[in-house]
């Protein structure tokens, strides 16, 4: 039950401000949580191939690793002899408020990193298509942390959408009709009691 504030002009024209102010958040707050889940629906999708895309790169990549150790023997020594990832950088883009990460990747010419006398062609085609699994992964990787972010958002947004909804603009919409009715009231006790004195003072004239 809304807690009802003394029956002022004042109060009336404070409480239908503040219903105005919740209606106005409340709008705001139900288009961001619109747009907010038509990104996330959008990296869902992304999600979905990059997921189907990666299952078939890793079948196929491990296919070519097993050929690889097969023609060059273990390559164990090989793989310790490739430098680590570090070119990768990560940037944000906003989205209604919400930081999605975006990860920016190097796509400068593929080197091999190995001796070409020791190995074979079975090798180069298991690196590059590890290469194109680890492009993936990081890909994955970016889309998912943006769909969890953007569903964390959604979760908030939509909690105070409703808090406005269903709690805070129905008790300041009672709270008016209540002061509204108590004004109304006295205005026709006020008016009431000015035709009594009217009348007296007609009857003594």
């Amino acid at each position: 039950m809304a807690e009802t504030r003394i029956p002022t002009k004042g109060n009336l024209l404070a409480s239908k401000k503040s219903l105005a102010l919740a209606k106005t958040g409340y709008d705001l707050l139900d288009r961001k949580r619109q747009v907010l889940l038509r990104e996330m629906m959008s990296m869902m999708d992304k999600v979905k191939v990059l997921r189907e895309q990666i299952t078939e790169s890793y079948q196929l990549g491990y296919f070519y690793l097993q050929q690889a150790n097969m023609s060059t023997g273990v390559i164990a020594d090989i793989a310790n002899s490739i430098h680590e990832e570090n070119s990768v950088k990560l940037r944000f883009r906003s989205v209604m408020g919400v930081e999605i990460p975006a990860i920016e990747i190097d796509d400068k010419p593929l080197v091999m990193e190995y001796g070409f006398a020791e190995t074979s062609s079975k090798v180069d085609e298991a690196y590059i298509q590890f290469n194109k699994i680890k492009k993936l992964t990081m890909l994955l990787a970016e889309v998912d942390n943006g769909v969890y972010r953007l569903a964390k958002a959604i979760s908030s947004t939509q909690k105070r959408a409703n808090a406005l909804k269903n709690i805070v603009i129905p008790n300041l919409s009672e709270n008016i009709k209540v002061i509204g009715e108590a004004l109304e009231e006295k205005e026709r006790e006020e008016f009431s009691r000015l035709k009594v004195i009217k009348a007296k003072q007609t009857k003594t004239a």
